[in-house]
């Protein structure tokens, strides 16, 4: 049960990493972001706007997924 623990935990750490990555990081970077320009808008903004969106629905994706996995893995799954 430690290593399931474990593996949970790091998975976390690892995930809230590239939420906080996502946030925060691009605003110190603005000025250097809004030089790059796809479809017609600022990556800076895009980020904002719709990006950091998208990484969040993707990372709550991929945490259900991956503790499905780790259920199974650990014989903690429902079946």
């Amino acid at each position: 049960m430690t290593a399931y623990w474990r593996s949970n935990l790091r998975l976390i750490a690892v995930l809230l990493l590239i939420w906080f990555a996502v946030s925060y990081l691009p605003v110190p970077f603005a000025e250097q972001l809004n030089r790059i320009v796809i479809a017609g808008f600022p990556l800076g903004y895009y980020i904002g706007a719709q990006g950091a969106l998208i990484v969040y629905v993707v990372l709550i994706f991929y945490y259900a997924w991956r503790m499905n996995r780790l259920d199974r893995e650990y014989g903690l799954d429902d079946d």
